[in-house]
């Protein structure tokens, strides 16, 4: 420290197992906000991404720290107790309630069943975007305990990794655009009605999607759904194409003329 009140600091933290340190510096004449990009420099031998909570673009997780910070303690342990999770990184059939998503992909393709729900949706919706909008609905209106096996909602829109199988962008698409007419349609009418009283017709989406939703747990509970874990991840990888699949490990974006969606909801009960 100077005598006219400027400082510098200068932290070490070591890698007891390499015994290689990383050095952070601070300067007062560059910092503004100790929590917001403090360092005048942080030097060392890159070893990768680091974690960084003042960077600018961490504002987000000190927001979510805080808050926890803040909550009884009680609340927070019991939350955490609740976090353990496998130590892989795939998908597999044990991380998976199998009769719920076999009463997704009921509820998607066989042909009955399908039908009832596009009826519900007041909808044309192919089945690989009924299934996605299947479990978009549970997580919305679902209640807390249906979300004890949390790998199977990544069977709603895949995974960038692959993990359970690549991104299908036209139902991720397809997905975004139901929702987003939904909401804007239940906003118009909320304008259009002044006192909140919804017109005819302007919440028939989202109505249709909390229908969905109890339609697809009525099915789970009335008759003996179950996935053929397998074969549900060999169908995703062999239409993944056709949907334009996509994941990080595809060098650029490909080039492909994609087939029209069908409506053919042709029964395919090797699926469940």
């Amino acid at each position: 420290m100077t005598a006219d009140g400027e400082w510098a600091v200068v932290q070490q933290g070591l890698d007891d197992q390499s015994g290689m340190a990383r050095r952070y510096h601070w300067h007062s004449a560059s910092v503004r906000d100790f929590v917001s990009e403090p360092h005048t420099g942080i030097v060392g031998e890159n070893q990768g991404t680091i974690m960084n909570l003042v960077d600018a673009d961490s504002k987000p997780a000190q927001t979510a720290m805080l808050d926890i910070a803040r909550e009884h303690p009680d609340k927070t342990l019991n939350a955490a107790r609740h976090l353990l999770m496998p130590a892989h990184h795939e998908v597999r059939p044990a991380n998976v309630d199998l009769k719920r998503l076999g009463a997704i992909l009921a509820v998607a393709y066989e042909r009955d069943l399908h039908n009832f729900a596009e009826l519900l949706l007041l909808e044309k919706l192919g089945p690989r975007t009924l299934q996605s909008l299947a479990l978009v609905a549970e997580v919305v209106h679902g209640a807390p305990i249906r979300f004890s096996d949390p790998a199977r909602f990544s069977f709603a829109h895949g995974g960038k990794d692959r993990h359970p199988f690549p991104v299908p962008l036209k139902t991720y698409d397809e997905s975004l655009n139901f929702l987003r007419t939904a909401l804007d349609r239940a906003k118009l009418g909320d304008v259009r009605s002044g006192s909140g009283r919804d017109l005819v017709g302007d919440r028939e989406k989202l109505d249709g999607f909390r229908r969905l939703e109890r339609f697809v747990r009525a099915v789970e509970m009335q008759f003996e759904p179950g996935a053929n874990f397998d074969a549900v991840i060999a169908h995703e990888n062999r239409i993944s194409r056709s949907l334009n699949g996509r994941s990080v490990f595809d060098d650029e974006p490909r080039q492909r003329k994609l087939r029209p969606r069908s409506n053919d909801h042709t029964r395919q009960g090797s699926l469940f």
